[in-house]
């Protein structure tokens, strides 16, 4: 295509019909991106939360549901305890190892978890010979809820981690 114009108008037409970006294009660009991204973030962070507390919330329940059905097998006479024994379990790595069955002629063997559930707010590393249950609180019966403290069994656990939640709640409380 021959531009038969003035010189001046020729060399317009070559440069507006260029292939490529101009650096205004490229930086409204960029800045649309950049904005875009720093409105996703807290997004997908508060999503990401949400979702760990989800999994504390579930985290918690699937544990003081086992500890109960021990104590209700305990006080049902199924699991072997002293007669000065609350019948909480002594601690959470039994809930999942299992108990024998007093009331079973076989004794089977009795389990309330299949494994001990981390907690999600903490996260900490297994390594070889640790277990799970070494990532939560726990609560004697005999302890105060405002100070909970383990002596010899386990009547309830909290999350150790030192967050709050997005209803404003140490994790801690829950």
């Amino acid at each position: 295509m021959r531009c038969q114009s003035t010189a001046r108008v020729c060399r317009a037409r070559r440069l507006t019909h260029g292939n490529g970006f101009t650096l205004i294009e490229l930086m409204v660009s960029l800045t649309i991106v950049a904005i875009m991204a720093s409105v996703a973030t807290p997004m997908v962070q508060l999503t990401l939360q949400r979702q760990k507390e989800q999994q504390l919330r579930e985290s918690l329940r699937e544990i003081r549901r086992a500890i109960d059905g021990y104590k209700k097998a305990a006080d049902d006479g199924r699991v072997k305890k002293n007669a000065d024994a609350t019948g909480y379990p002594p601690n959470l790595q039994i809930l999942a190892e299992g108990v024998q069955d007093m009331k079973d002629p076989k004794r089977k063997v009795l389990r309330f978890l299949r494994r001990v559930p981390q907690d999600p707010m903490l996260r900490l590393q297994q390594t070889a010979g640790t277990s799970p249950s070494v990532g939560w609180g726990l609560r004697s019966y005999d302890s105060p809820p405002e100070s909970p403290r383990y002596s010899q069994d386990v009547y309830d656990v909290y999350s150790l981690s030192t967050q709050t939640g997005i209803n404003g709640v140490p994790y801690a409380q829950w």
